[in-house]
């Protein structure tokens, strides 16, 4: 074990003298002549509200496990801000938004350690996007979306995986997955762009890939020896979702990139999906014999904000209640379904996320045609323009199925992924970290049966 620090300390060693001998290209931070200052302070605004959106999926996440198991799980998505941040600075917005590499990855050269990205938007990427914001906001506000792929992926294993092979996998999940992906969908160059896919914040890229890496790791790792347990602490569920409200805003209206109409109109939409989202769970749950919950409440707004999040910036204020109903209703279905199998989804990533963002690129698919007039002056009918959603929702979750078992499967043979039965029962908090959550009345029951 120390070994496998030691090995991360020298990474983090080798990377730190390599900055000293990368001469930054872009010089000054000066704003060059095309910068508008409302979109840059608006920008700024919402990149705060997306990072902020991980330590609300921390505490989200948090409060659904068992006491035993809260630090960690809150670690793993709270880690998730150091290991990416960094990851993305090196070659992760290369790889990327760096010049195109047959329509599905970036050219790792192009940006290598922020190298050219500075103050101006006058590169040649900047004028294909039409920024009016830094290059250097613009990867800044990418990195927040690269930061809470992966930490979504932790709910469907938590309370079994092992922290060190966590980090090396997630390492891998950037590279090889979320990487490709964000550029065969946002650079102009990329795969799904020339197929006219459209994505405004994320559907595919963050929530269908995420929700698919969870489904594999929930087969790859197996189940948890205990399961049925009440939720530790519901109160952090409701501040979990509402700081992932609260910072969906940025997520979704700050995908406009401009201080203009579109923000507003995926603010709005915004809001209403998760509000709508949020009544008809706990009606749907009543409607199935259900008391109305608060673990129900905070789910279905979540569910909200995923379904809407690939259209928000184009559809109206009405389908946007639409597309809320009826991914809410999937969702909830997909939950009970799941409940009646072997796959040990812990949090429900898959039913929730997953096909949150399938069910909404999908929809996108239906709605946002009207909303994009240059489609049908280049000769693409609403027909093709929904086949070519439907393709790459398949492409997505077949790529990100097979890669994601090879990434769990070369992790598990580099560090073992799942923790012995034993620290499992003790808990992860006590074992991984050395740390404990409130009282220790589960410690106390676990020598208490070891006795027996």
């Amino acid at each position: 074990m120390k070994k496998r620090w030691i090995i991360f300390s020298t990474i983090m060693l080798i990377l730190a003298v390599l900055g000293v001998f990368i001469d930054e290209k872009s010089g000054t931070f000066d704003l060059s002549d095309n910068i508008v200052a409302a979109d840059v302070a608006w920008m700024i605004t919402a990149t705060i509200f997306v990072l902020m959106m991980t330590p609300g999926l921390s505490f989200f996440y948090g409060g659904m496990v068992r006491k035993k198991n809260i630090i960690s799980t809150i670690l793993q998505s709270i880690i998730a801000m150091g290991v990416v941040s960094v990851i993305w600075v090196v070659f992760g917005f290369s790889l990327s938004f760096g010049d195109d590499v047959g329509g599905v990855i970036g050219n790792p050269i192009t940006y290598f350690m922020m190298n050219g990205v500075g103050g101006g938007a006058s590169d040649n990427f900047s004028v294909q996007m039409g920024l009016t914001i830094p290059l250097a906001l613009y990867a800044l506000f990418q990195m927040k979306f690269a930061i809470i792929t992966p930490s979504l992926i932790t709910g469907s294993f938590a309370e079994r995986v092992r922290f060190s092979a966590y980090l090396i996998f997630m390492v891998f999940f950037c590279v090889f997955v979320y990487c490709p992906l964000a550029h065969c969908t946002w650079h102009p160059d990329g795969l799904f762009s020339q197929m006219h896919v459209k994505d405004f914040a994320g559907g595919i890229v963050v929530h269908a890939s995420s929700g698919v890496a969870a489904l594999v790791g929930a087969l790859f790792l197996g189940k948890r020896k205990e399961k049925g347990t009440e939720p530790a602490n519901v109160p952090y569920v409701i501040l979990g979702a509402a700081l992932l409200w609260l910072g969906w805003f940025g997520f979704n209206a700050g995908s406009s990139l401009h201080a203009d109409g579109m923000a507003v109109k995926a603010f709005l939409n915004t809001n209403t999906a998760a509000a709508t989202a949020m009544l008809v769970w706990i009606f749907f749950d009543c409607l199935r014999g259900r008391k109305p919950s608060a673990m129900g409440a905070a789910i279905g707004g979540v569910v909200g904000l995923v379904a809407i999040t690939p259209s928000a910036g184009w559809v109206s204020v009405g389908e946007s209640i639409t597309i809320a109903t009826i991914t809410t209703i999937i969702c909830n279905i997909a939950c009970h379904i799941k409940n009646h199998t072997s796959v040990d989804d812990a949090l429900d990533v898959f039913p929730t996320h997953g096909m949150g963002g399938i069910v909404g690129t999908i929809l996108t698919g239906i709605f946002v045609y009207k909303y994009e007039p240059e489609l049908a002056e280049e000769g693409v009918s609403h027909l093709q323009f929904f086949i070519s959603h439907l393709v790459a929702v398949a492409i997505v979750f077949g790529y990100t199925f097979i890669v994601s078992y090879a990434l769990y499967w070369l992790t598990n043979k580099m560090v073992p992924m799942r923790v012995s039965e034993e620290s499992e029962k003790l808990g992860l908090d006590r074992t991984q970290h050395n740390e404990h959550y409130g009282h220790l009345r589960e410690l106390a029951e676990y020598f208490e049966d070891q006795k027996d």
